[in-house]
């Protein structure tokens, strides 16, 4: 909520004043008010969300002193009061069905307390929350607000568990319903999660609930914009490099502004150095065992490609990779194309702190993390020294590291897209410029690597699917260098094929081009 709190605690939205920072969000309250009842709203974790809605809650509360000198302040009637109903499963791992009625029975109890009501429906959950929500409106003589906070948590804590988390939607579907039989009640709902789950699945009867996750009237709801980061914390910024705090933090973007996480901004700010803080709040471990098990090519999130149907709902039944990576904020909105009737939406990395991290967890599924950071170490200085053969080498040793358990379970060496991944996730770990699948006039490059003034440009192939010696002709042939002679002082053609049979490197050869010197 809109509290002075010091700069360094993660959940606060602010305006400037003398000792506190403060970016104020509250123009969205009213503007929410104004204009419906019942909404939804997705973003990644620690994006602001609960800070939102606890904003709402104080607002609804009549709690005015909170808000002196923001939007809100002169614009909301503060005479009216109304009850409000907060709802949060982000505490703790719910552990199946059971663990869920305990927690929701606790939460309605609170609330109990908090309205100063005693629930007649002390054994169904259903009926208890009902009943809450009709006597709160009696007593107080007001419509009651709920507000629900982390609404997926408890299916996502399950997510691997398809039976389990399956009967916890049951279960939450059921507890959301009275949504729908209490609205003559209800003054205002607002519901936030991490995930987006399909109506029919978690809110079947709730038809008027306005989903605006891509509304671009509230694409700023939650973050930061550049505009705020450089006016709010004007003094916090002196002698940063701001160019480096927007290549590591921002870039989400949710059809309007692009957007820092501002758990990102605040702990930078308190420490100055770039690390990935968000990242490191919560592991992709699930992403990255669908990735492998729809064998999703990794350099493919550098420029994905999905429709409305895969961007915007899952269900348990029905989960895909490129959904979660894109609602959990791994992946976000690079451009908007519209072919006749059908919107297409190109995802990509927000920043250099999720692509960098994302793929150095991705490479952790290989190979311990020590063993892993001595293989990076290997591939960096064989970039540094322009050493190919050193850089051939490092890339030879980690598949042959790969445990034979890897290949037993998930027959990853079948998986064609695997061999080139691995090259990509290097490159990306390394926060180097990579370009992949990159169209020219002669048809498309696998990827290019540019570094230091040179540019790698590599062609992959299996020998199992072509003849050898494919790689490097079809990079010479197709002349995919053209395109970058302008671009780089030294410029190498990289053909690099690899066996399924012998789960490794078979070929890699490269030749030099003649680049063109930039005057």
């Amino acid at each position: 909520m809109p509290r002075k709190l010091p700069v360094g605690i993660q959940s606060f939205e602010v305006i400037r004043t003398e000792d506190y920072y403060y970016v104020d969000k509250t123009p969205f309250v009213k503007k929410l008010v104004d204009e419906g009842k019942y909404y939804f709203l997705s973003r990644p974790r620690r994006f602001g969300k609960s800070l939102f809605l606890d904003t709402l809650r104080q607002a609804f509360l009549g709690k005015r002193e909170l808000f002196e000198g923001l939007f809100l302040e002169n614009n909301w009637e503060w005479s009216k009061i109304y009850p409000v109903i907060y709802i949060s499963f982000g505490a703790g791992v719910v552990e199946g069905v059971e663990d869920l009625l305990d927690s929701i029975f606790f939460i309605l109890e609170r609330n109990q307390e908090n309205l100063g009501l005693n629930c007649k429906s002390t054994k169904n959950y259903r009926n208890c929350f009902h009943e809450i929500i009709i006597r709160a409106a009696e007593k107080f003589s007001q419509r009651v607000v709920v507000l629900v906070d982390e609404y997926d948590k408890p299916i996502l804590d399950r997510i691997e568990d398809r039976e389990t988390a399956i009967a916890i939607r049951e279960k939450l579907k059921n507890f959301y319903a009275v949504l729908k039989d209490a609205d003559p009640y209800l003054k205002f709902c607002f519901i936030t999660g991490v995930s987006k789950f399909s109506k029919v699945s978690l809110f079947s009867g709730l038809n008027n609930l306005e989903d605006i996750t891509l509304s671009p009237s509230y694409a700023t709801i939650c973050g930061y914009t550049q505009e705020e980061l450089e006016t709010v914390f004007a003094d916090r910024l002196e002698g940063v490099d701001l160019a480096e705090v927007r290549r590591w933090y921002n870039g989400y973007n949710f059809l309007g502004e692009s957007l820092y996480n501002p758990f990102d901004v605040l702990l930078f700010l308190r420490d100055k150095l770039f690390r990935p803080y968000w990242f490191e709040t919560g592991t992709p471990s699930f992403l990255i065992k669908l990735i492998l098990e729809r064998r999703l090519p990794i350099p493919t999130l550098e420029n994905l490609e999905v429709g409305d149907e895969i961007l915007e709902s899952f269900d348990v039944d029905r989960i895909y990779p490129e959904t979660l990576l894109f609602q959990t904020g791994y992946l976000t909105i690079k451009e908007v194309r519209q072919r006749r009737a059908i919107l297409k939406y190109l995802l990509g990395w927000p920043n250099l702190e999720v692509k960098v991290s994302f793929n150095n967890y991705l490479l952790n599924t290989f190979l311990e993390p020590y063993r892993k950071e001595k293989e990076l170490d290997k591939v960096y200085e064989a970039l540094e020294k322009n050493d190919l053969l050193a850089l051939k080498e490092a890339f030879y040793s980690f598949f042959a590291s790969i445990p034979h358990d890897w290949y037993r379970k998930s027959e990853i060496q079948n998986y064609e897209g695997f061999y080139a991944s691995v090259f990509y996730a290097y490159f990306a770990a390394l926060g180097v410029d990579v370009i992949v699948e990159d169209a020219t006039s002669h048809g498309r490059l696998d990827m290019a690597v540019l570094f230091d003034n040179r540019c790698y440009l590599f062609e992959f192939k299996v020998v199992e699917l072509e003849p050898e010696g494919r790689a490097l002709s079809q990079l010479k042939a197709k002349r995919y260098h053209e395109k970058y002679l302008n671009q780089c002082q030294e410029l190498y053609l990289i053909g690099v094929e690899f066996s399924c049979q012998e789960r490794n490197i078979v070929d890699f050869s490269w030749e030099k081009v003649l680049a063109k010197i930039k005057r």
